[in-house]
Formats: C-alpha cells, structure tokens, sequence
C-alpha cells in the first residue's frame, strides 16, 4: 500500500482500539520501524494526528487535540475529474487574489489545499504540472470594485456605480441593488436590480469604472425572477422572453458537441447521417451566435430565420474581409 493508505490504515486501528501496540501497526502496514516512525511523524507535524506514545499501557493512542490545535484531516486517497479540477481551481483563484480583504486568510487556505491534495507520491508540484487548468478570456479588474461589489451583495446595501457598456461604447451612472455574484467563463459578474433601468441587470465587475456603497438598504428580488430573468436564457445575456434556436452540427461536430452542456434546458437528439440537432432556449443573440459561429462551416442554423440570418450575415462580413 502507498503512504496515503498507510495514513488511513493507521487511523482505522486507533479508531478500532484505545491503545495500538507498535508491532501490531508493522504488521498491519507491513513495514519496517523507521518507516511507520516516519509516517506517525508527517501525520503529526503535518495532518496535525493528537497521536502519542502511551509508556504505561506500551501502545500509541489518540488524545484529545489541544485547545484551538489546528484540526486533523487525513488527505484524499485521489480525486475523481471533478474534485482535482474544483480543488485546483480553487488554488488558482487564491493564488491570483490581489491584497484585499481576504489577504490575511489566502495563504492558511492555500496551505491547507496543499495539504489536502498532495500525498508522498504526488507532490503539488508534480500534479500541477500534470494536471493544468487554463483560464480562457480572463479580463483584468480592479480588487477594490470586486470588494466593494461583495460588501454590498452580502450587507444588502445599494451601490452607485459608474459602468462601461462595451456593445454601446458608453459610461453610465448607476445605483443598482446587488442581489449576487456569478463566476461565468473565467470572469466575474454581478446581478442587480437596476433603479436607472429599473430591472434586472448582469454587470461586468470588470467594466465598472467607480464603486460607492450607499447608506440605502438594496431591493430584494426572489431568486426566482432573478432566474426568469438571468438563467433562461443563453449564457451571461438577461431576458425574460426566450425563443428557441434549432442548430445541426456536422457528423464530426456532432462527436463534440453532443457530449456538451450548452444549457440546462438544451435538447439534442441526432439524425440518420451523423449529425446532431441541437435546440436551446435564449433572449439574446450575441453569446450564442459567437458559440455557433466558433464551428464554422460545421454548423448550421435551422430556425428561427431571425438568428440564421444574423449568423448568415456575420460569416458575409467575416468572408468580404477576406476578399479585399
């Protein structure tokens, strides 16, 4: 068995008995002295084990940890594709944490991920270099406005904001009532009631240009028309009237994408030649036309016309770039 195993072994027979002599542990663990004495020593100094050596009864025993002692966690024997990509995306986004708020506790938490997904084969190191999680489209943002942002989403207060809107090229003053913040394809967003517009609006942190937390309390909105509004529709763009889009994919897309989530709603199902038709509700065209677009020529907008004609037009302009 490899050392992680050895931890859990050793931790079941001081579970099963009060006092665990060392002879049973090397049989048990099949090892030699200095070995099991190695072990017994990182589960102590390192997964903080409250083992010690009981002189009286000759065994070794838990005891009870020490007042504010940091807590005894074994490690992960391994991770299935989920847990290894939560738990080091999670030491990516702490690691590029600018100072802030969270400053003093990032390098504890850090430590303790560490702790918790290397074992004596597998260093951190090692599986960082074998295991890679590559951000897409990152954009840069301020911490004091993402601060700022969470402060009033988690004390319910009102914000007055500046924000840049990159589809109109214009900066506007806002007071907007945070109702949460949504990590989306690598970047941060805040959902808020809007008091200019006076609905539900997704805000890019990123684009807002100033941040000021007001003294008034923020409207509420229930979670379920946020979700009317924000999750029944395609990606990042709000709207509370859907239309289907009717895509086929190709025989050698449809190996791809039908084993996509595009949306929780989506339906697929696919035809006689290999291709796959794909349908999926939203309120705007931006987000799901650069999706579509992205396939090329292996992908086809069925209906409605409104968005085959968008995308048709789209690849015209892309094309008449091409042929100057």
């Amino acid at each position: 068995m490899d050392r992680t195993e050895r931890f859990y072994r050793i931790d079941q027979l001081l579970q099963e008995r009060r006092i665990v002599p060392v002879r049973t542990f090397l049989e048990s663990l099949d090892v030699s002295l200095a070995t099991f004495k190695r072990d017994l020593e990182y589960m102590r100094s390192r997964l903080n084990a409250p083992i010690e050596w009981d002189r009286e009864h000759g065994g070794y025993r838990y005891v009870a940890p020490a007042k504010n002692a940091p807590r005894f966690q074994l490690p992960g024997l391994w991770f299935n594709a989920s847990e290894a990509f939560a738990l080091l995306t999670m030491r990516e986004l702490l690691k590029g944490l600018e100072p802030g708020l969270l400053a003093p506790h990032v390098e504890p938490l850090l430590d303790r991920l560490r702790k918790l997904i290397e074992s004596e084969d597998h260093s951190l190191e090692e599986i960082e270099r074998r295991i890679r999680i590559i951000p897409m489209a990152v954009r840069r943002m301020s911490s004091r406005f993402f601060e700022i942002a969470a402060t009033a989403t988690l004390r319910r207060r009102r914000l007055a904001i500046e924000y840049f809107s990159r589809a109109t090229n214009e900066t506007t003053t806002r007071e907007i009532s945070p109702q949460r913040i949504v990590f989306y394809r690598s970047n941060w967003y805040l959902d808020a009631w809007c008091h200019l517009r006076n609905d539900i609006r997704s805000f890019a942190i990123d684009a807002i240009r100033s941040a000021r937390l007001l003294d008034a309390a923020a409207k509420a909105v229930p979670e379920a028309e946020l979700d009317e509004v924000l999750a029944s529709g395609y990606g990042i763009f709000s709207g509370r009237k859907t239309t289907w889009a009717k895509i086929r994919f190709s025989p050698v897309a449809a190996r791809w994408v039908a084993a996509e989530g595009w949306h929780p709603k989506q339906k697929g199902a696919f035809e006689k030649d290999g291709s796959y038709v794909l349908e999926v509700p939203y309120s705007d065209p931006r987000e799901l036309a650069m999706d579509i677009l992205r396939h090329g020529a292996e992908a086809e907008v069925l209906e409605p016309k409104a968005l085959r004609d968008e995308v048709a037009g789209r690849l015209a302009a892309a094309l008449a770039r091409y042929r100057k």
